[in-house]
């Protein structure tokens, strides 16, 4: 059997985020007074205006496909929560990226003719009792017209108006520069959508992981 069919059936079907594992991704929340809630951001131009055949959690291969798409492969979870810490399960959170070649899946990005055709470029996943998401993906690289790379991150909870931010590379010289980024006035929010992107410790093929978890404004039961 293919190695990459291997690999994307034990990404979807387990809890397995990779040898970082789910304990270092997903440890026990803080207090809820400690929790800063993450600031909304536009969601963009370049929502897909055409769904891939595949929209599953893993970004790198569509459907059985042999070949994966192109970038550093990236392992992007974390939780959804409310405002006191409490998982939302339940929620459906959707992201959507450039690929490597900066081409998003939509017909009017810039780069559109030359993106990649392995690559999903856009994923959802629901969330259970702890509130908990994963995507396998590639690290954001710029847009054109964009200093800071991103992945756009949508969140719908039944009930509620949908909640888009974006989510950045903690590090990066383009975030200083970016308007979308600076236009978050409060500092403290700002450093929530700014997340780091670690090497995987083991990966033989030099994955990352990026842990970001989003806080919503309501409390889960009201």
């Amino acid at each position: 059997m293919n190695e990459n069919h291997i690999s994307r059936r034990i990404f979807l079907s387990s809890a397995v985020v990779g040898a970082a594992g789910t304990a270092a991704f997903f440890a026990p929340g803080v207090f809820a007074e400690q929790l800063t809630l993450t600031p909304a951001q536009t969601e963009g131009p370049f929502y897909p205006d055409k769904m891939p055949l595949d929209t599953d959690n893993d970004l790198l291969i569509i459907n059985n496909a042999i070949t994966p798409a192109v970038g550093t492969v990236t392992n992007l979870g974390g939780r959804i929560l409310d405002r006191r810490g409490q998982p939302i399960r339940n929620a459906v959170v959707e992201i959507w990226q450039v690929d490597n070649n900066a081409a998003y899946l939509h017909t009017k990005s810039d780069n559109y003719p030359t993106r990649d055709k392995n690559f999903q470029g856009f994923g959802r996943f629901e969330t259970g009792s702890t509130g908990e998401y994963r995507f396998r993906t590639i690290k954001p690289v710029v847009y054109p017209g964009r200093q800071a790379p991103h992945i756009h991150v949508l969140v719908k909870v039944k009930g509620r108006d949908k909640f888009t931010t974006q989510c950045y590379i903690k590090g990066h010289p383009g975030n200083a520069n970016d308007f979308v980024l600076k236009a978050i006035k409060d500092a403290k929010a700002r450093e929530t959508v700014i997340v780091d992107f670690v090497a995987m410790p083991g990966s033989s093929i030099g994955e990352l992981a990026a842990k970001f978890d989003i806080v919503l404004g309501y409390t889960a039961e009201a």
